[in-house]
């Protein structure tokens, strides 16, 4: 009976969940932090400012007053969320690093922006995405080699040396 996952396709391909290395953990980190920084920021400072909202009523011309009514178009269409949903389930389809970060950081500003529903799909297509089995070329990353000790020829309680 042949095992499943074994044969010719094997050598060059191996399945295994996606787990990103510590350096992209690092990176997805900074990107995590950033796009929660970035969110924090348009909410209280831009869109919830009531200084900004009476001075932008007023038609005085400031670029934050365009930030203001483009962050508020984007959370008006649901582009933080949508835009999470689709990274995640490409991500979820085809997993790249690329596209971890980027459903990552629109669902963080989506959450925080008041696109919650797409955003929360989105994140819990992402978490769901850690189990499915990912199929990585061992030229881009080899498998880890498991260490076993030497094999003993005498038995344990033996009085020859190893």
């Amino acid at each position: 009976m042949a095992i499943a996952g074994t044969g010719p396709g094997v050598a060059a391909f191996a399945m295994r969940p996606f787990l990103p290395t510590p350096r992209e953990t690092n990176l997805l980190v900074v990107l995590g932090c950033a796009a929660l920084g970035c969110g924090l920021y348009l909410r209280h400072m831009i869109v919830d400012s009531s200084a900004l909202e009476l001075a932008c009523a007023a038609g005085l011309p400031r670029a934050s007053c365009i930030l203001r009514r483009g962050v508020i178009d984007f959370h008006e269409m649901e582009l933080f969320g949508g835009a999470a949903l689709v990274a995640a389930i490409a991500h979820f389809v085809n997993p790249r690093l690329i596209a971890f970060a980027i459903a990552m950081c629109a669902a963080i500003l989506g959450l925080l922006l008041a696109n919650n529903e797409l955003s929360a799909i989105a994140i819990g297509v992402l978490v769901v995405s850690f189990a499915r089995p990912v199929r990585h070329s061992r030229a881009s990353r080899p498998l880890p080699v498991p260490t076993m000790p030497a094999p003993t020829i005498a038995p344990a309680s033996s009085k020859t040396s190893h």
